[in-house]
C-alpha cells in the first residue's frame, strides 16, 4: 500500500457513526458516508455503490470522464452519452433497440438495468455541488471516505478537490482501490471496498466507545493508516493509495 500522510491532523472528520458491524450483521449506530468514483459511473463506481448501499451505508457516487463511454460495435464506435442528463434507463433502452444480442453478450444490458434500479443518471464528481443537500442519504452534502477505482479517478478527485480551495474546510479521506473495468473484477473490487467500510466503521465506533463524551473526532483519522494496513493485508491483490483532501 502507498500513502500520502494527512497536512493538517487536526482537522479531523471521520464522522463517529456506524450501522454495521465489521462482518454487517449487525444494526449500526453511526454510519459513516463514503462516495465511490470510476471514469463513467457505471461499472466499477456503481458495484461499490450497490453493495454499500445494502449493506444501508450513506452512498453516493460520481465518474471523472469527459463523458459517459461504453463499448460500441468495435472499437472505435463506443456509445457516448452526456453525464447527469442521460438516464440510465435511456441508456439501457437505446442498446437494446440497437442490438439486443450484442449488448446483452458483453453484459451492458445487465449493467445498466443493475444502475437504473440504484440511481437516475451516471453523475460526474466534477460537477458535484458538495455541500448542498442531497435526498440520497447524504443530506448535509459532504461524505468522510471517496473511493476510488484507479489511479487516474484518483489523481482527478485529488486535484479537483485542491482546485475547489476547502470552502467548507471540511477533511475526507480519498482512497483509491485499483480495480480492472471489468464485470468480475467489479464484484471482486465492490466486496473489498464493503470490507474495508466495515474496518474503518468498526474503528470510529471504537473510538466513540473508548472517549465517549470527550471523543475527538481526528483521534479516528489518525487510526486510517493502521485500518488500511490491515485491510491490505486481507485483500493483496487490490492495490490502495490514500491521501486527504478537503471540501
Amino acid at each position: 500500500m502507498q500513502a500520502q500522510p494527512p497536512q493538517q491532523a487536526s482537522s479531523a472528520i471521520l464522522e463517529t457513526s456506524a450501522q454495521a458491524s465489521v462482518d454487517g450483521s449487525e444494526k449500526k449506530d453511526f454510519p459513516l458516508k463514503f462516495c465511490t468514483v470510476c471514469a463513467s459511473n457505471q461499472n466499477r463506481s456503481m458495484e461499490a455503490h450497490l453493495v454499500l448501499s445494502l449493506a444501508s451505508y450513506p452512498v453516493i457516487s460520481f465518474g471523472t470522464g469527459s463523458a459517459v463511454r461504453l463499448p460500441g460495435p468495435s472499437i472505435d464506435k463506443p456509445n457516448i452519452y452526456a453525464f447527469n442528463s442521460t438516464t440510465y434507463d435511456e441508456m439501457y433502452q437505446e442498446l437494446k433497440h440497437k442490438d439486443p444480442r450484442l449488448y446483452t453478450a458483453n453484459g451492458l444490458l445487465g449493467m445498466l438495468d443493475r444502475n437504473r434500479h440504484i440511481k437516475g443518471s451516471p453523475e460526474r464528481w466534477q460537477d458535484w455541488k458538495v455541500g448542498v443537500p442531497r435526498k440520497d442519504g447524504v443530506q448535509d452534502g459532504v461524505v468522510d471516505v471517496v473511493f476510488t477505482c484507479e489511479e487516474r479517478c484518483w489523481d482527478i478527485v485529488v486535484e479537483d478537490l485542491l482546485n475547489r480551495n476547502s470552502p467548507l474546510n471540511r477533511l475526507v479521506h480519498i482512497i483509491n482501490v485499483d480495480i480492472k473495468d471489468n464485470h468480475e473484477e467489479a464484484v471482486v473490487g465492490g466486496k473489498g471496498i464493503l470490507e474495508l467500510a466495515h474496518m474503518l466503521t468498526a474503528a470510529a465506533k471504537e473510538e466513540r466507545e473508548k472517549y465517549g463524551e470527550a471523543y475527538m473526532r481526528d483521534s479516528v483519522d489518525k487510526r486510517v493508516p493502521e485500518v488500511l494496513a490491515s485491510w491490505q493485508e486481507k485483500f493483496p491483490n487490490l492495490p490502495a493509495l490514500w491521501t486527504v483532501g478537503y471540501f
